[in-house]
């Protein structure tokens, strides 16, 4: 790790661990408070160095961004203290194996999908799948996957370069507003699965241009970066808006591929009597009478 290197991941730790220092209060954490005069916000280093059974020096080397050597039972005492979820548990021991590489690793291959699962992404031609490397990029997507996602393949952002990527076209495509209705949640979603990258692939070149990039073109992004909020993409619910079948609620799952670090197929799977299956088959019509015109 070079000094410039260095010097970058401890600016990471210690704005993760302050930022999660300061969202708990003395009440949320259990602790009694004497008098109303606090400077800080949330609790303070010595507080936190309490509850983890450390001492405040060790504590505020921590925070300083030298995790250089931290166990993990260090690691999991300062993630209850800090009420970390899970996934801010698993950035933390990111953080933490980043600071203890003794060199650089290669960067992970994020961008090359083996034929044996081009062919089952193609196989699945009820439900629209697409394939993502940690950058948000799409990769791949079967027929219905690109009918689903056609205003973010159209976006004129893409037409000059490649690949389509969710978070480019949230940030800089005015039109990400209409195909997201619930514009700040996918927003904060895409930047805390941004920022959970960066502790999984501290040396990607690809993800930190991504990051400079939208950090420089938009403030929306800046300010949610500034956070260093981190989460999982596992499933859930998301609302879409297509200029063709109106509104949508789709259930997805996002899988990560085994073989292929780096990779996640996300797979949208409405009920069999649901509107969402109606609009996908009417999606499915368009997308094969697209195809015949072409």
């Amino acid at each position: 790790m070079t000094d410039s290197d260095r010097y970058a991941h401890a600016d990471q730790v210690r704005e993760f661990l302050s930022t999660r220092r300061a969202r708990i209060t003395p009440q949320q954490a259990g602790l009694p408070v004497y008098g109303g005069n606090r400077r800080v916000v949330g609790l303070r280093r010595e507080e936190v160095a309490l509850l983890a059974g450390m001492s405040i020096d060790y504590y505020i080397r921590l925070e300083r961004g030298n995790l250089r050597g931290a166990s993990d039972s260090v690691l999991d005492s300062l993630s209850r203290a800090l009420q970390l979820d899970d996934a801010e548990r698993a950035y933390l021991y990111d953080l933490a194996r980043a600071a203890t590489a003794s060199q650089r690793r290669p960067p992970v291959a994020a961008g090359r999908i083996r034929p044996a699962v081009l062919r089952m992404l193609d196989a699945m031609t009820d439900l629209p799948a697409y394939i993502r490397n940690g950058r948000l990029d799409i990769l791949a997507a079967n027929a219905l996957g690109q009918a689903l996602y056609a205003p973010v393949y159209d976006s004129p952002l893409f037409a000059q370069r490649g690949p389509v990527n969710t978070a480019r076209f949230l940030f800089l495509d005015p039109g990400a507003a209409d195909f997201w209705p619930d514009w700040d949640k996918a927003a904060n979603d895409s930047v805390a699965l941004l920022r959970t990258e960066t502790g999984r692939s501290p040396h990607d070149k690809g993800l930190t241009d991504l990051i400079g990039e939208l950090s420089a073109k938009s403030d929306e992004f800046a300010q949610r970066w500034a956070r260093h909020d981190v989460r999982f993409h596992h499933s859930g619910v998301k609302r879409l808006r297509h200029p063709l079948v109106g509104d949508l609620a789709m259930p997805y799952e996002a899988l990560d591929l085994p073989a292929d670090p780096a990779l996640r197929i996300t797979v949208y799977s409405p009920e069999s009597d649901s509107p969402e299956r109606q609009a996908l088959d009417l999606l499915a019509s368009w997308a094969g009478a697209t195809a015949l015109e072409h």
